[in-house]
């Protein structure tokens, strides 16, 4: 069983960090994903025989490293699954994009209308009435510059309004500062096997079942098999 990194478990949730390249869940590839290690954590953990029931209330891209819930119960799957609807869950990231962007305290929003291409499983900018499209926001501070290998980097600090497909790769890559290893948003900048640098730091909620404000932050710089960049810009 594949080591879990867990930030917070009780009887109706369990928190975690995924690593980059685990998927959440099964998919084509037949690579171990989050949802299968978890459940034989917990078989195995509380000697559970049969079926281990395990609700994904929210998802993060595959090559996408960060911190999770997932509700050990359906009650809990279902109250969480109600937070994030109401924009009661929130999500901050940290990424690298390419490029100097001003370091200041100042947010700045980006708002776009997003459409999704199902078959190239990639998101585009689009007009508002294009079919499909979506509204996303997202709002940022840059927080650090850096040269790394003769390249200049900056280190973007991402609260998430929206929760679309593909939506920070997207819309930064839209502003012309795609982020460091992103090949399908920024080909022209980046490198194959650079690895994506984007990272789910910051997750809050109200526990679905105690009265109880729940906060998880982790770095970067503490978790296995990040890109090296991170420690030189942190």
């Amino acid at each position: 069983m594949q080591n879990l990194n867990i930030l917070y478990e009780d009887n109706h949730i369990i928190v975690v960090v995924k690593p980059v390249g685990v998927p959440v869940q099964a998919d084509k590839s037949g690579d171990m994903d989050m949802l299968t290690i978890i459940k034989e954590y917990i078989k195995e953990k509380y000697n559970k025989p049969g079926n281990v029931y395990l609700g994904l209330v929210h998802r993060l891209d595959r090559m996408v490293s960060g911190v999770m819930v997932f509700a050990k119960t359906s009650k809990a799957a279902s109250r969480l699954s109600e937070y994030i609807r109401q924009k009661n869950v929130k999500k901050k990231y940290l990424a690298i994009v390419n490029g100097r962007l001003e370091v200041s305290d100042k947010s700045i929003i980006l708002n776009n209308y997003l459409v999704k291409n199902e078959r190239l499983n990639m998101s585009r900018v689009c007009s508002k009435n294009t079919k499909n499209a979506k509204e996303s926001e997202l709002e940022y501070k840059v927080r650090k510059n850096i040269t790394y290998n003769g390249r200049e980097y900056s280190l973007v600090d991402i609260d998430l309004h929206t929760g679309r497909h593909h939506q920070i790769r997207v819309q930064f890559s839209n502003i012309s500062h795609p982020l460091y290893g992103d090949i399908k948003y920024g080909q022209k900048v980046n490198k194959v096997g650079e690895s994506l640098a984007l990272f789910s730091y910051y997750l809050s909620f109200y526990h679905p079942t105690k009265d109880e404000y729940l906060e998880f932050e982790i770095s970067p710089k503490d978790v296995q098999g990040m890109d090296k960049i991170w420690s030189v810009i942190l």
